[in-house]
């Protein structure tokens, strides 16, 4: 039998999700995802087309554009191999999307001291998030997490992970929410880096909570899964992105770590 494909692969503006992951939004697409190997999603989790396992490609209606059927042919003949080369998206649409929000990209980055951050071309699923969504990660950061996690439990000490790879359209999404509530860009910008920019893009950084413990709170580091990773992080890769009084004026976040190999 074949295995389950484990990766998610990026296009500049579409995604092909294994098709277990996903279930039948409509019941006129249950047919087509029974039978298919992977979804073409929209980068706004529309469903797009499903491939078979002989890379047939069976769009889904009301799309019919053939232009569009030969953009993901080629997406599932060069991505979904697991010997295909993992290469950085082109940052499509990072302009626009910060003058969305009144911000200039280089200003930005001066004032922050941070770097924009190309969204990888391939993802492994690294398990599943608290709250049942996979959990996407890159190759080598999705198998130190699984390690570090594993030696974490034996332990005593729980590890889970809040959430890990997020899409530039995805974090633009986050700053959308919170003006809806009411927030200013500027207070958004002192808990996430402008779209572009934050690590999570990378694939490379995850937000780790642990159990009985509310998700990305600073009473994190209360706790004993915090003072686990303090002691342990580093010998599997991770550091603390943004400790106290950090450099870039986002506030403290003792629950985010990044992988640096």
């Amino acid at each position: 039998m074949q295995a389950h494909p484990r990766h998610l692969i990026n296009s500049a503006h579409a995604e092909l999700w294994p098709a277990w992951l996903l279930r039948a939004r409509r019941n006129a697409d249950a047919r087509a995802l029974a039978t298919a190997t992977w979804v073409v999603r929209s980068r706004d989790g529309g469903y797009l087309a499903t491939i078979d396992a002989t890379r047939n490609i069976h769009p889904l209606p009301p799309l019919q554009s053939s232009r569009n059927a030969d953009a993901w042919r080629a997406l599932a003949l060069d991505g979904a191999s697991p010997q295909a080369p993992v290469h950085a998206l082109p940052m499509h649409g990072l302009e626009r999307r910060l003058l969305e929000l009144g911000l200039d990209a280089d200003d930005y980055a001066q004032r922050s001291g941070l770097m924009q951050v190309p969204e990888p071309a391939r993802l492994a699923l690294a398990g599943f998030d608290r709250y049942r969504r996979p959990l996407w990660l890159g190759e080598g950061a999705g198998r130190a997490w699984n390690r570090m996690r594993t030696a974490a439990a034996s332990d005593g000490v729980a590890l889970d992970a809040i959430s890990g790879y997020r899409s530039h359209a995805y974090q633009m999404g986050i700053f959308a929410r919170k003006r809806a509530r009411g927030l200013s860009v500027d207070d958004i910008l002192a808990v996430n880096a402008a779209p572009g920019f934050s690590e999570h893009h990378s694939g490379d950084a995850l937000d780790i909570g642990t159990d009985g413990e509310a998700p990305a709170e600073e009473s994190f580091e209360r706790t004993a899964a915090f003072r686990w990773l303090s002691g342990h992080a580093g010998d599997f890769g991770f550091n603390l992105s943004y400790p106290r009084d950090n450099p870039h004026g986002i506030v403290y976040e003792p629950w985010h770590w990044r992988w640096h190999g």
